[in-house]
């Protein structure tokens, strides 16, 4: 059953009639007649199968705006249900996930061959709290969402499940298939040779040089990726009325610039702009060294799920926690969430984790400008994290986040065979 939270609405025309119905466990029916019209306020959700309109009338409503639809003829009359809300967080999706919080931290430069989560989920802190994460050969983080299958990546941490596309069909670790890819071949942006390139979105537009870090940063043009994956979900989510299902989350595109003390590349300027040498905060994490086609992986790389800053932070609506700089509600893993999920250190095959596709696609992650070009982490076909130049094509996986009113109606136990689904 689908429960949706109401806001409060004001009753509708004279010539329409509505009756709303509030859960009451002391009632024979289990709910009572309100003496009024007025939706319930704050903790109540809507039972969208249950309430119902006469004359062909319609109910909906948006799981992340909460606003409820009427679609009702003249002289429509309408039946509405109120349910107890049920508060729900990171813990508590945890436990519908049949999970429990694992001890410590993994060894992140050792390739992640096994389950090592299925016993439970590692923890790690994000921009909402204690997030939950799936690494390794998992065989329990199936979705099948929209028509089509998805990996889950982690628990947020305001209990929303990050979700990763994996085809139109399910696939099992280890499968090398185009078909776990929602593009085959597509360029993160046709242009290279600024640091601005490394961005999502970037400024100034066009090709004209960045001459500060803050104008390469400005998030004015999009790049051709973010173009392409917002094309996307419009065409395969949104327009097939998937959209309200879908959580504002943030996507971060982490342009911190810590430079060469942190890094410990030698030409690292530090500055994230023209020309200038950058190396970027992914890097920092992942490795250290000279940056050479013979860089060594860093002994022990420490990802991190909060990003930097609110500017790389990409969300559509929230300007709270994110830059509300998306078109749509869709970004992409990022090469932390790869190390995260067992990839092994940089440079490091692993065709086991549930992340491999055995094919090249993006992370979000930028890696670096090094004089010439622009360059950012993708998973490569024997799934390593390398980078790539930004003008190389590859594919590309959508990261959406479902929402907790969703998750929280799923069944399913996640397998290839009963793969997580609201029926």
């Amino acid at each position: 059953m689908q429960k949706r939270r109401a806001l409060l609405s004001p009753p509708p025309p004279s010539s329409k009639t509505i009756a709303v119905y509030i859960e009451d466990e002391s009632s024979e029916t289990g709910y009572s007649k309100s003496e009024t019209t007025q939706f319930p306020a704050e903790g109540y959700i809507l039972n969208i199968e249950k309430s119902t309109c006469t004359n062909g009338g319609e109910l909906d409503q948006d799981f992340t705006s909460k606003k409820i639809s009427l679609s009702v003829e003249h002289k429509s009359s309408c039946s509405l249900y109120f349910d107890k809300e049920i508060k729900a967080d990171s813990s508590a999706i945890l436990a519908k996930l049949g999970k429990i919080v694992k001890e410590g931290a993994p060894n992140f430069a050792d390739p992640a061959t096994t389950n090592e989560t299925a016993d439970g989920l590692y923890a790690m802190e994000d921009d909402y709290g204690t997030s939950y994460y799936y690494r390794g050969a998992v065989e329990d983080n199936y979705v099948k969402f929209a028509g089509y299958y998805w990996r889950i990546i982690r628990v947020n941490g305001d209990g929303s499940l990050r979700i990763i596309y994996d085809g139109t069909s399910a696939h099992g670790n280890g499968a090398n298939s185009t078909n776990r890819l929602a593009i085959t071949s597509q360029v993160y942006n046709t242009n290279y040779n600024d640091a601005k390139y490394v961005g999502y979105m970037y400024g100034p537009s066009g090709t004209g040089a960045s001459t500060s870090k803050s104008e390469a940063q400005t998030n004015t043009a999009n790049s051709e990726i973010k173009i392409a994956i917002e094309n996307w979900y419009k065409s395969n989510i949104a327009d097939k009325g998937y959209d309200g299902y879908v959580s504002d989350s943030i996507y971060c595109n982490d342009r911190s610039t810590p430079g060469k003390n942190v890094t410990l590349w030698t030409s690292d300027t530090g500055l994230g702009y023209g020309r200038n040498y950058t190396g970027y905060g992914a890097l920092s994490r992942i490795m250290t060294g000279n940056n050479s086609t013979t860089l060594s992986a860093k002994d022990s790389p420490t990802p991190k799920f909060i990003c930097e800053n609110k500017n790389d932070a990409f969300t559509k609506e929230d300007t709270e926690k994110g830059n509300g700089k998306l078109g749509e509600k869709v970004g992409l893993i990022t090469a932390d969430e790869i190390l995260a999920g067992g990839s092994g250190k940089y440079n490091t095959a692993n065709s086991s984790y549930y992340l491999y596709k055995g094919n090249l696609y993006w992370t979000l992650s930028p890696y670096d400008f090094a004089g010439s070009y622009a360059r950012v982490f993708g998973v490569y076909g024997n799934g390593y994290l390398y980078y790539g130049n930004v003008d190389s094509a590859g594919g590309v996986a959508p990261v959406i986040s479902l929402s907790v009113e969703y998750v929280s109606t799923m069944s399913g136990n996640g397998t290839t065979t009963s793969p997580y689904e609201v029926k």
